[in-house]
């Protein structure tokens, strides 16, 4: 059975993030999509809101609708053109595929402009341009059974002067049938941080928690962890696409609020979740508890990294070895014992969680965290560094703040070898194996809080 081209529109945010998760939810139910018509333009297409895509059948464009957070609606594509000539001419050659609904069926026309308003007068004049099709179905506004889609691509609904665009100056027009809306992206207002009833300066947004579990592959029967869990972003939005989750930190006041029932499980009965947490347990990564790996599908992570929250692991910030250990008296039993703690630099960090994924992913399983970046300094070297045997970068997509963004990385492990822990000591191997790249996310905080200025403007 040969594919058919679909035409998908696409919120305008994230667009790098657009690909990636398409790829993964495919993946995920087990079929794939046809880029062809993108082989060397794709970074580029990806700027747009459209693209024409192929798949076998509607079953499968109607699950990416139902899971894809990027989707605003899929069509099944009929033409497109430069100009209405252009377009018409390639729609009378689409016949056979919307011949079928000419005798008898109800229809409307939707007509939209992407960067730019079309006024009534247009749109009517749009729609009575397709009179050649001669449906002979009756005009139903409300609910028809075919509705029939128009859409107007402009560059800008500006021109460089500040003059608004004329009608008629536009880029592409595409025409098709209307297969499904998108309705995933209305669990961002499910999710949405300002109605939860936990949450903390460093919780996630729910488009940004959405998107990282569908990279996570989340389904029911999958088993995903998050060692820096905080308030939880990413447990309520895994946990609802099926996963069970469990979750760690080093403070556990983040996991815990003040409330008698710990603030992520409040937050996670809110959402109908609350039986998919199995457990929250207060450790330090670096002195984990997990005696054997290959436990888990996926972990999925916001690491801190110092902007709002600094990341910390056991440890005194110096060891004085002059100190007169008589002075240090064991606590009384009465008083609880709060061990030190000391600064955990994000690139340590980060190859740690990698080789840490490396032990504890089952083969196949993701690891997706967001790695902050200079963007004056960022290159793809800076990923690839922290990668190791059995590890495989599969997206890498930037969320550009400026000066400054962070990059939402899923990396697979490819491996079927059993690997030990990490030592949780990559500054020390990394000057043993003499390899001694600084990637740009190094001292990210202190680079942020100076304004990411070179060393020769300071």
């Amino acid at each position: 059975m040969p594919s058919t081209e679909y035409l998908f529109v696409f919120a305008q945010s994230h667009e790098e993030f657009r690909v990636p998760e398409l790829l993964s939810i495919s993946e995920l139910y087990g079929f794939t999509i046809g880029f062809d018509r993108y082989a060397n333009v794709l970074e580029k297409a990806v700027k747009r809101p459209f693209m024409i895509l192929s798949l076998d059948n509607e079953e499968h464009v109607k699950i990416l609708a139902q899971r894809c957070i990027m989707i605003k609606s899929v069509h099944e594509f009929y033409a497109e053109g430069a100009s209405y000539d252009a377009l018409h001419e390639h729609n009378c050659r689409a016949r056979p595929q919307w011949e079928r609904y000419i005798p008898d069926t109800s229809f409307k026309f939707y007509v939209l402009g992407y960067n730019f308003t079309i006024s009534q007068r247009c749109q009517r004049e749009i729609i009575e341009s397709f009179a050649y099709m001669d449906f002979l179905g009756k005009i139903d506004m409300k609910d028809p059974e075919v509705t029939l889609t128009v859409f107007e691509e402009y560059e800008s609904d500006r021109a460089p002067d500040g003059e608004l665009n004329k009608y008629g100056e536009f880029k592409q027009v595409y025409f098709g049938r209307l297969i499904v809306d998108g309705t995933a992206r209305a669990l961002m207002g499910t999710f949405d941080v300002k109605k939860r009833q936990y949450f903390g300066n460093t919780s996630m947004e729910a488009e940004i928690s959405l998107l990282m579990a569908n990279q996570t592959l989340a389904s029911p029967g999958k088993l995903i962890y998050d060692p820096f869990i905080g308030t939880g972003s990413m447990a309520y939005t895994t946990a609802y696409f099926g996963a069970l989750v469990y979750g760690s930190d080093i403070d556990g006041r983040q996991m815990r609020g003040k409330a008698k029932t710990p603030g992520i499980i409040r937050a996670a009965a809110q959402y109908g979740v609350a039986s998919r947490i199995m457990d929250l347990c207060t450790f330090d990564v670096t002195n984990h508890p997990w005696r054997c790996g290959s436990l888990f599908d996926a972990i999925i992570t916001d690491p801190p990294y110092g902007v709002r929250a600094g990341a910390k692991r056991l440890g005194r910030k110096k060891i004085r070895e002059d100190r007169d250990q008589s002075q240090h008296a064991s606590p009384r039993p009465t008083e609880p014992y709060i061990p030190p703690t000391k600064p955990y630099e994000l690139s340590q960090l980060v190859t740690d969680l990698v080789h840490l994924a490396r032990y504890l992913l089952r083969p196949g399983g993701r690891l997706v965290f967001f790695l902050p970046t200079v963007s004056d300094e960022y290159a793809p070297l800076d990923v690839h560094a922290m990668l190791c045997d059995g590890m495989e970068l599969v997206a890498n997509s930037l969320q550009d703040f400026g000066s400054w963004g962070r990059r939402l990385i899923t990396i697979k492990k490819t491996s079927l070898v059993e690997y030990p822990p990490p030592s949780f000591d990559s500054a020390r191997d990394a000057e043993e194996s003499g390899d001694m790249y600084v990637p740009a996310h190094k001292d990210f905080r202190e680079k942020y809080f100076q304004g990411f200025k070179k060393e020769s403007e300071s």
